[in-house]
């Protein structure tokens, strides 16, 4: 019985052996991987350069050239917390089909206890080593108090030399020397495909830099809502996201090619595009502020649209590209050149355009006064003329800054008492503050919106009219008493003319 167990178990361990040889005998042989320290701390990217050899593509050298020249922008004013809530573009879409896509890339704006105080936060662009800056209109737009940040932490307060509401430019000076800054490209050769870099302070993380490629140029997203408004965006991928705005968008070689403005977002932070106002129309733009005090913008005088495909069908047009013009103003530019409605216009100084935008951009870089050469198709044939720019109100001599308003210049707009309100309070009159921006009366004082005037110095005032006239003719400190409605306390504001 013991020998029959031993010879079972050395039967069934012998099997077993066969077995497990046979299935090994048919398992491939193991494959053995060599694992070597990379050469690079990265994978390298190449790009085609102009003589057709590639080269490693590096942006460390770029991100150092302009990273010093971006600053950090920091505004604060307790109008823009009472009136604005969290960005001065909140009630910009409303009833508009962009309203959930288009964004002005802002950092949210902080609302200090009982609406005193807020602080927003952008980027700006160091233009001269004398500390010339180039910003967006909506970052400081309504600010009382305009902080710069270098990047080497340096801190200086800036004043506010010009502003472009048409283009969302503004630009700012600080008192220092010896600043780094970036020199400007020739953004009519920036290509689609191109490289470019964005450089800001996005959610106040100060100097980030992001890469991507020019995605579209001659780009109108209808973001601005000025009359006038010029839009012909550089559209870039590089991640831009609220505080990039103000901030570089750069070549490869360090130069300023735009200034980065509005993204394209559902959600309010970056989701694929970005958009930058043209290094050409930003030169145009703050040389204007600087010399003149404001923009001089020389007009065709022509009401225009796209061509497309149904409008030359529409029409029976031989393209479809180009402006079409749908008429020209009276003693225009364009009326007096010889343009006449159904031209399209084709290219202007022999730069094609084949868009609305781009049509607008190259006039915006012009002056009143200024000729430019204008290619049109008519009737399938091209007719050049050489038309001279006008101003918007007609001559084509440089325009002077409009002498600033009471209005303008206390910050406020202002309305008349209803009979209503002037029985509920019981008095005889007086003029309504209706809202207030920034300017004297926000810097100065700590009047709200709805504060009833009812005299100047001592002196009544029933009408916008008569406060209007006695503030023109006041020099120094004047002092504004009146009421709010439901509250029967006099209030006093000082301030000076």
């Amino acid at each position: 019985m013991k020998k029959h167990l031993i010879l079972t178990t050395t039967v069934a361990v012998l099997a077993s052996t066969l077995t497990f040889w046979a299935w090994q005998s048919t398992q491939p042989e193991p494959v053995t991987y060599k694992v070597e320290s990379p050469q690079t701390a990265s994978p390298v990217l190449y790009t085609k350069g102009a003589g057709g050899n590639f080269a490693p593509l590096d942006f460390t050298v770029v991100a150092e050239q302009v990273t010093d020249a971006v600053v950090h922008i920091k505004s604060s004013g307790r109008a823009i917390a009472r009136q604005r809530g969290g960005s001065p573009f909140d009630d910009m879409f409303k009833n508009s089909p962009w309203g959930d896509f288009f964004e002005m890339p802002d950092a949210p704006r902080q609302q200090a206890p009982n609406g005193r105080q807020s602080m927003g936060s952008g980027s700006g662009v160091l233009i001269s080593s004398d500390g010339y800056i180039v910003t967006n209109n909506h970052v400081i737009d309504n600010a009382d108090d305009i902080e710069i940040v270098l990047n080497d932490n340096r801190v200086f307060d800036a004043d506010i030399v010009g502003t472009d509401p048409t283009t969302d430019l503004a630009l700012l000076k600080i008192d220092v020397d010896g600043l780094s800054h970036l020199t400007f490209a020739d953004s009519d050769v920036v290509k689609t495909g191109q490289w470019v870099m964005a450089v800001g302070n996005p959610f106040d993380l100060t100097s980030t830099v992001t890469a991507g490629i020019v995605s579209a140029t001659g780009r109108s997203i209808n973001i601005l809502r000025e009359q006038y408004a010029i839009e012909s965006f550089i559209q870039t991928d590089a991640a831009i996201n609220p505080g990039n705005s103000g901030g570089a968008l750069v070549n490869l070689d360090g130069q300023l090619i735009g200034i980065n403005t509005a993204i394209s977002s559902p959600t309010g932070s970056y989701s694929g595009y970005g958009f930058a106002v043209p290094s050409n129309l930003v030169g145009k733009v703050i040389t204007d502020l600087r010399e003149y005090g404001n923009v001089q913008r020389g007009v065709l005088g022509v009401m225009i649209r796209n061509v497309d495909g149904a409008l030359a069908d529409n029409k029976d047009l031989d393209i479809t590209y180009g402006v079409y013009v749908d008429s020209t103003m009276v003693a225009s530019a364009a009326a007096d050149a010889g343009i006449q409605s159904g031209d399209i216009i084709v290219a202007v100084d022999e730069v094609e355009t084949p868009t609305s935008p781009v049509l607008q951009e190259r006039i915006a870089n012009k002056r009143p006064g200024d000729q430019v050469a204008v290619t049109v198709n008519r009737q399938g044939k091209e007719r050049d003329f050489v038309v001279t720019l006008k101003s918007r109100d007609g001559g084509t001599g440089i325009v002077k800054p409009e002498e600033k308003s009471v209005a303008g210049i206390l910050g406020a707009d202002f309305e008349p008492l209803s009979e209503e309100d002037r029985k509920a309070m019981g008095i005889d009159g007086g003029v309504v503050v209706k809202d207030i921006q920034r300017g004297k009366l926000s810097r100065e004082t700590t009047m709200q919106p709805g504060f009833v005037i009812t005299r100047v110095d001592g002196d009544k005032v029933k009408s916008v009219e008569e406060l209007t006239k006695k503030l023109k003719k006041r020099k120094g400190g004047v002092m504004l008493e009146g009421r709010y409605k439901r509250d029967d306390k006099p209030y006093y504001y000082a301030f000076g003319m």
